[in-house]
């Protein structure tokens, strides 16, 4: 077992070694038990706030993502689907029947995650991925339930690569969406947003200074550039991580952006050595020894007797084990290329991408933007001629309408919604008709969609540059 590097290797180059090479199987136990616990506490925190019941039950409409119109709130079962996901995720935390939990994680987390889209974060997107992934990792094979809290057997070393391509991805693609005009040239959105943290102690004072905004642009673009690499190098590793702490700490305290800065702490873990993560996985395991007595001893037959019937079937399903065994790297590869490739989607598209919003979502475009609206929708009977002014709050929460009102998918959403309640209650298809306007990044307001056009004649498809006013400015950029 390859648990240390060969001289004069270094961390940044040992990423590239042999996907084949065994490796210590630390690293991704970490990461199993950090995952789960992240996970369950988001849950319970999500619970004990009353989310649940904000987000999913109270309101009447719930906007959805195309392909997944399916995919609605359950009403009070909701809560049982909230229950597998905490379930799951301390199963997954400690490592019992693993795959299945993490199954059961994903299917779950996944189905909420899609239920409206008035709550997408690129966080649960980021979850999503990792606990796909996780289920063709080998991430219970040591230190778990499953193997009595043992050391256990070495892994492939591509098993531990994928995961820090991974959260690499995520902070390399951020930092390249921060290059542009608006972020480095204007330091848009942070010169509204930090001012209006005003009352932090100590920080209050200096966010109103318009430098501090500048370094703070300028500094975030840097760090998520540079920080998968100098988590990399051995030489840079500890300062690296302390500036993930610190940076994501900070955020939280500025930005109500939930669990998303510990995931990323947790995450970031997988870059430190085996030999980190086996002191530390060591402490774990004498402590839940300490707690369940007996579990060294009972595990280890069971492990020996287990390795025995494995051993004695080996030679009837050889073929068998080979195509199994095939199977995780090339779908752990087909996640890292579309992890890679998607976000570049919106270069199929023409229009200004903050304004158009065509490939933005998924993409590890954070905090670029601020959009503020209006936006109301008229209904006119074709044959009379007779219009009708709809408040979107009739049928929205606050946070659903305030969403709703500067993005372009949720508005055509709405606009053929209403179409539909109205054509239900009358046997007429209306013509729908938008009045909006949408200030983007501290720009003045802008009529947003176009005023003369019914939208019931647009579909999900319609490039949306068709149907949206132009962008009466220019951001340059990636």
């Amino acid at each position: 077992m390859n648990d240390k590097l060969p001289p004069g290797q270094s961390g940044l180059s040992s990423v590239f070694l042999s996907g084949n090479d065994t490796v210590s199987a630390a690293p991704l136990a970490t990461f199993r038990i950090g995952f789960g616990l992240m996970m369950l506490l988001s849950v319970i925190r999500f619970w004990w706030n009353g989310w649940i019941e904000k987000l999913y039950l109270e309101p009447e409409y719930f906007f959805s993502y195309r392909y997944f119109e399916w995919v609605k709130p359950l009403g009070d079962w909701t809560y049982l689907l909230f229950g597998i996901i905490a379930l799951s995720a301390f199963l997954m935390m400690i490592g019992w029947r693993f795959r299945l939990a993490s199954i059961a994680f994903f299917l779950s987390f996944t189905y909420v995650e899609l239920m409206d889209k008035t709550t997408y974060l690129n966080h649960y997107y980021f979850v999503s991925i990792l606990a796909f992934t996780l289920i063709w990792l080998p991430a219970a094979s040591a230190y778990s339930a499953d193997t009595g809290w043992q050391k256990g057997q070495g892994v492939p070393g591509w098993t531990i690569t994928a995961l820090k391509v991974l959260v690499g991805v995520v902070y390399f693609y951020a930092g390249l969406a921060k290059l542009n005009s608006d972020w480095l040239l204007h330091a848009q959105p942070l010169a509204i947003w930090l001012p209006a943290k005003y009352s932090i102690p100590l920080l209050g004072d200096l966010l109103q200074q318009r430098w501090v905004q500048y370094a703070f642009s300028w500094s975030g673009a840097a760090y998520d550039l540079l920080i998968p690499f100098l988590l990399l190098w051995r030489p840079t590793r500890i300062f690296a991580f302390i500036l993930v702490v610190v940076f994501h700490l900070l955020t939280r305290v500025l930005f109500p952006i939930g669990m998303f800065p510990y995931v990323m702490i947790v995450s970031a873990t997988i870059f430190f050595a085996p030999a980190v993560h086996e002191r530390f996985l060591n402490w774990v395991s004498l402590t839940v020894r300490s707690i369940w007595p007996g579990s060294r001893s009972t595990t280890e037959e069971n492990i020996s007797a287990l390795r025995q019937a494995q051993q004695g079937a080996q030679t009837q399903v050889q073929g068998k084990v080979k195509k199994q065994s095939a199977l995780p790297p090339y779908i752990v590869a087909t996640i890292i290329v579309l992890h890679l490739l998607l976000p570049w989607r919106y270069l199929l598209h023409s229009g200004e991408l903050f304004w158009t919003e065509e490939g933005y979502r998924f993409s590890w475009r954070v905090m670029l933007m601020e959009k503020a609206g209006y936006t109301n929708f008229r209904l006119v009977d074709p044959d009379t001629g007779k219009s009708r002014v709809i408040n979107p709050g009739d049928y929205l929460t606050t946070f659903q309408e305030k969403q709703m009102s500067t993005q372009p998918d949720f508005i055509l959403e709405f606009a053929h919604f209403l179409a539909r309640e109205k054509k239900n209650a009358s046997g007429r298809q209306p013509e729908v008709y938008v009045e909006s306007y949408v200030a983007l990044n501290g720009r003045g307001s802008q009529v947003y969609v176009r005023p003369d056009l019914d939208l019931t004649t647009i579909t999900f498809s319609t490039p949306r540059t068709e149907w949206l006013m132009p962008f009466e400015d220019s951001i340059y950029g990636l």
